[in-house]
């Protein structure tokens, strides 16, 4: 009987240490995100516009941006005056590292976020989030993740910027961002059992609440980023106002699952060189930290996020006619070139030819940025036996975002602090 006594109380001890715990985490998780949006967030909910103060350019600007689309010997010229919206969960940073690399190899004014890697997200962009900006100031490139606020970008950039963006299958956006950002979202952390996705997607509506820390990124994630209210229904009129708004400002919409084929759609909108596409996927998890979806558990992701499901549906279907009139077989050549090339650059670049887990990167200076409690981002060594004419473009192609923006002199203090707090509160937790 004292055996079985004590066995109980050992067992009802080690409960509570877990649940003491538990709680422990969630309480020092609440306030390391609440001090983090308190030092660097502004109001969410609220779209502003600033006093009008358009971007003026001096009649040197003026006449070149009107020469940037075609050279004086009437050959295409790149378009050097760019607006990518970057989108959660998309392969954006592997577009995002392009854009840099292009910026700087023709000595681009970016407009760049100041203390952080993003403009204040999630609250809605404004010209003052930008570092260093002075009312009428031009610049070339806004890339760095946002919500989009239409007439505070405009502001920025001269009348002739062409906007660009990428979408995903909004069922794979869902289970990755629930991967990614499932630690700091709070009604996350009571769903039982260890596969909390599918949990969560056999009631989503018990779980979920809207006005929730956090929440957006786990329902039609696509819609809140380009500024739209991410708990509309697919039906209402407001979804398909969304999509027309979009349709009239971005000139080319990119699709994740066509990576190649939309970076070939790129190159002849802009006019750019096929090395200025070259590219290695940054930001990828190892595998077995993805969720495979089944295909019930597919069907009610798009459920979830229908209204995102609308909006990929509509640019599906104008990203294939774009790619009918440029030519499927012209595409199915060009999209072999660029591969070709790509595989040349991964073998001069990479040492052992692929990305590795986080363990096994050898330098710091290209380890990327993990989520929460996690170390599932992948990325590259460099090889130490490149030839002189291949260093830097290497170096590049494999440098993560925190880091190029870095480069770039973006002093990142508020993302420091806040990779700082999350390891050590996970740190702490783990040592108890």
């Amino acid at each position: 009987m004292r055996v079985v006594c004590a066995s109980m109380l050992h067992l009802k001890s080690s409960q509570l240490k877990s649940r003491t715990r538990r709680l422990i985490l969630g309480g020092m998780l609440v306030c390391v995100i609440t001090l983090y949006y308190c030092l660097s967030s502004t109001a969410v909910n609220v779209q502003t516009t600033s006093e009008a103060s358009p971007c003026l350019q001096t009649q040197s600007e003026l006449f070149n941006a009107s020469e940037r689309s075609w050279g004086q010997d009437g050959s295409c010229a790149p378009k050097t005056n760019l607006m990518f919206m970057k989108t959660h969960k998309t392969a954006s940073s592997t577009l995002l590292n392009i854009l840099f690399r292009f910026g700087d190899k023709h000595r681009l004014k970016f407009a760049l976020p100041d203390g952080r890697n993003d403009f204040f997200y999630p609250s809605f962009f404004q010209r003052s989030h930008v570092r260093d900006y002075q009312p009428g100031t031009c610049f070339n490139v806004v890339g760095n993740h946002m919500r989009f606020n239409r007439l505070e970008v405009e502001q920025l950039l001269p009348r002739d910027a062409v906007f660009f963006t990428i979408l995903r299958d909004p069922a794979e956006v869902f289970e990755s961002s629930f991967h990614y950002y499932h630690n700091v979202v709070p009604f996350t952390w009571f769903i039982p059992g260890e596969d909390k996705l599918s949990a969560f997607l056999e009631d989503p509506s018990h779980y979920y609440t809207p006005d929730g820390f956090n929440s957006f990124y786990l329902k039609n994630l696509l819609l809140f980023d380009f500024g739209y209210d991410n708990t509309l229904e697919p039906n209402d009129p407001r979804v398909t106002s969304a999509i027309l708004e979009v349709s009239k400002r971005f000139q080319l919409v990119l699709l994740a699952e066509h990576f190649e084929e939309s970076l070939i759609l790129l190159k002849d909108s802009l006019c750019w060189e096929m090395e200025d596409l070259l590219f290695l996927k940054l930001n990828v998890r190892k595998g077995s930290s993805v969720s495979r979806l089944s295909p019930g558990m597919r069907a009610r992701a798009l459920q979830w996020n229908s209204a995102d499901w609308r909006l990929y549906r509509h640019f599906n279907d104008s990203f294939w006619a774009k790619v009918e009139a440029y030519g499927r077989q012209r595409m199915a050549r060009d999209v072999e070139e660029l591969r070709r090339l790509n595989a040349e650059m991964r073998a001069i670049c990479v040492d052992g030819g692929a990305a590795v887990e986080p363990t096994g990167i050898k330098n710091t200076e290209l380890a990327p940025w993990q989520p929460m409690g996690e170390k599932s981002i992948m990325g590259y060594n460099l090889r130490k036996d490149i030839e002189a004419q291949h260093v830097e473009i290497c170096r590049k192609m494999l440098t993560p975002e925190i880091q190029y923006l870095t480069e770039l002199g973006v002093n990142l203090w508020v993302t420091r602090l806040w990779g700082w707090l999350k390891d050590s509160v996970f740190w702490l937790t783990s040592a108890m």
